[in-house]
């Protein structure tokens, strides 16, 4: 075999698969491509977790560099093309608790196409439990809550406090707590701005455009598409108490609920804040 050939082997099936998916039907078509996103991910993670060890000798979030340019390849299989602004807000000096909201199993690529150097992510435990790309994950830094138990989820938190400021490091969580594509915002869980005013550092919300006009799994929909990305300006916690978690949780939704409806082309759509706070 010719220096390189073992790639078309790879590939070759999901090449195949691909074209497949044109000539089934919709329902088919989406199924397909949901099954080649899961084998795509599973193929690259077990080909980059050798590189990550080799390259960084094991768990570290410089691992992150080399996952996040293997994962934006993935935007070109489905003709997805990401408008991003704000990225200058990254730009600031130590951690910070970056939060954004999570529509589908496609937030990967959108996280990976703007995340900036030296951030990890906050994942459910079950996700380390997914094989190879369970270990690319744990290799990148992800932390994994526990979301069953409440305390030991404190205590993770308390711990992801300490981390961010003697490694300096920005944590990414989304505060929905799920995905979510019912083209809205579900109420946002408290975590993460407990974090932020324990830990004292700036809260940097992101957004992302509604994908439902190119991603619908009820009506079996997954075409290409374009996603507005906006990041926004970073919104301090300096002085804040405990007391004032409430108030900054209720902020940060409503900013970005305002920015989520603009971005996806319904501005006339914000009515209001939250309409309660979770734990």
């Amino acid at each position: 075999m010719e220096a390189g050939g073992w790639w078309l082997y790879l590939w070759a099936p999901l090449l195949l698969l691909a074209v497949l998916a044109m000539e089934l039907s919709p329902r088919a078509k989406f199924w397909v491509k949901i099954g080649l996103y899961c084998v795509l991910c599973l193929l690259t993670s077990t080909f980059t977790a050798p590189v990550c060890l080799l390259w960084n000798r094991g768990r570290t979030v410089h691992n992150m560099t080399i996952i996040k340019n293997v994962v934006r390849s993935f935007k070109y299989f489905y003709g997805l093309r990401f408008d991003a602004k704000g990225l200058e807000h990254f730009e600031i000096e130590g951690p910070c608790v970056i939060i954004s909201n999570h529509q589908s199993i496609l937030d990967m690529m959108g996280l990976m196409e703007i995340l900036p150097e030296r951030c990890v992510q906050i994942g459910k435990r079950e996700l380390l439990y997914m094989g190879s790309v369970g270990l690319i994950m744990y290799l990148g830094g992800v932390i994994f809550i526990n979301r069953k138990s409440t305390s030991n989820a404190k205590s993770v938190m308390a711990e992801v406090g300490q981390a961010m400021i003697s490694d300096n490091v920005k944590v990414w969580i989304y505060p929905e707590g799920t995905r979510n594509g019912n083209g809205d915002l579900l109420p946002f869980k408290k975590g993460a701005f407990h974090l932020a005013i324990q830990t004292q550092v700036p809260v940097v919300p992101v957004v992302y455009s509604s994908f439902s006009s190119f991603y619908n799994p009820k009506k079996n929909l997954f075409t290409s598409g374009r996603i507005q990305v906006e990041v926004l300006p970073p919104i301090s916690t300096e002085g804040l108490t405990a007391t004032d978690v409430d108030d900054l949780t209720s902020r940060c939704y409503a900013t970005m609920r305002e920015t989520f409806f603009r971005l996806s082309g319904r501005p006339g759509e914000v009515n209001g804040g939250m309409p309660s706070l979770a734990q």
